[in-house]
């Protein structure tokens, strides 16, 4: 059962609808029993990282989550602030990370080059695949939509998945074994956002 983690923040309803359109059923979970069916686990995200990370230790969905993905090795897709809580930490604050994905969390620079940037980074962008992966099948040219001012800095090139150009490509997908983790938002990335569920539900 691909399983949502509610843990107050993420557009659940969302990826509930999307998923519901694609004729898929899930669950979503708030509690660690509520994961016992979860057999594919989706990890929102929205905000900032602390206040991400606050909740989720709160929940006390963490260790349970810990379990399934180390241990069970459950497929697991993170996604926006959900992909950034991936990694070991952030330099938006000063907790700890999941650490499933060998990296850290960089903020944009509101200058490249001598030229300015915007930060945010918020619409639509091309995603360019750069490793064959299932996540991404069928998904070669499309586009997505963005809102974020920190982006993924991964440690190993082979975990890299997708890069988008923001003046100056940066991660948008990542992948490590069973650890997915995706920088736009599938649940709002129309026809381009349902194929990416619709293949993470069938990993």
């Amino acid at each position: 059962m691909t399983t949502i983690v509610d843990y107050g923040l993420g557009n659940i309803r969302a990826f509930a609808a999307a998923y519901k359109k694609l004729g898929i059923p899930i669950a979503t979970a708030s509690t660690p029993a509520d994961l016992v069916r979860a057999t594919r686990i989706i990890l929102p995200g929205v905000g900032s990282f602390d206040n991400a990370m606050m909740k989720l230790v709160k929940s006390g969905l963490r260790e349970a989550l810990n379990r399934l993905v180390l241990v069970d090795k459950v497929p697991v897709l993170g996604v926006c602030v959900g992909m950034q809580m991936l990694a070991r930490r952030s330099e938006e604050g000063a907790m700890d990370g999941l650490g499933w994905i060998d990296g850290e969390v960089r903020k944009f620079s509101p200058f490249v080059g001598g030229r300015p940037r915007r930060v945010p980074h918020m619409g639509w962008n091309d995603a360019r695949v750069v490793r064959a992966n299932k996540l991404f099948e069928g998904l070669e040219g499309a586009r997505f939509y963005f809102l974020h001012s920190y982006f993924f800095e991964c440690h190993q090139d082979a975990d890299v998945l997708a890069v988008a150009d923001y003046h100056g490509d940066f991660v948008c997908g990542t992948n490590a074994g069973n650890v997915f983790g995706v920088q736009f938002h599938p649940e709002k990335s129309h026809h381009w956002g349902s194929r990416l569920l619709e293949n993470f539900a069938a990993l």
